[in-house]
């Protein structure tokens, strides 16, 4: 098993369509991932002191950070207006070995920031709205 290249995690927004296509965000330099998983513990007295969890209870959720450098393309104003109008979108994040996650997202944060001569950068969290299946 090789490693996977770190350029080849890009994060895709989708056109509002139905069915949904996708385009690249363009200028992403950092991409990162989490999936998350409240538990439920059912521990009781004849579980002899060990914690017990019941399987596929509690909340699950993915969250998704990213970087990169501000190109103004299409994708980016995409992304920019669904950030100030608080709207869900779909979203797919692909990986090297072709495998892809899709689900409905919204922006939780999106910051710009740049120095006097350099290039104007932007940041942005994704949170999941609803299931984030296998496409």
């Amino acid at each position: 098993m090789t490693a996977q290249k770190g350029s080849a995690f890009l994060l895709k927004i989708g056109d509002g369509a139905s069915p949904a296509a996708y385009q690249t965000v363009a200028g992403l330099r950092t991409t990162q991932m989490s999936i998350n998983g409240d538990s439920v513990v059912i521990t009781h007295k004849q579980s002899g002191g060990w914690r017990e969890l019941l399987s596929g209870a509690g909340i699950r959720s993915v969250s998704v950070s990213a970087a990169g450098i501000f190109l103004g393309s299409e994708a980016e104003g995409a992304l920019r207006s669904h950030a100030l109008a608080g709207t869900l979108e779909d979203y797919e994040l692909s990986f090297e070995d072709g495998e892809r996650l899709r689900g409905r997202f919204l922006i939780q944060r999106l910051d710009y920031a740049g120095d006097f001569n350099g290039e104007r950068n932007y940041t942005l969290q994704l949170e999941s709205s609803g299931a984030v299946v296998p496409a």
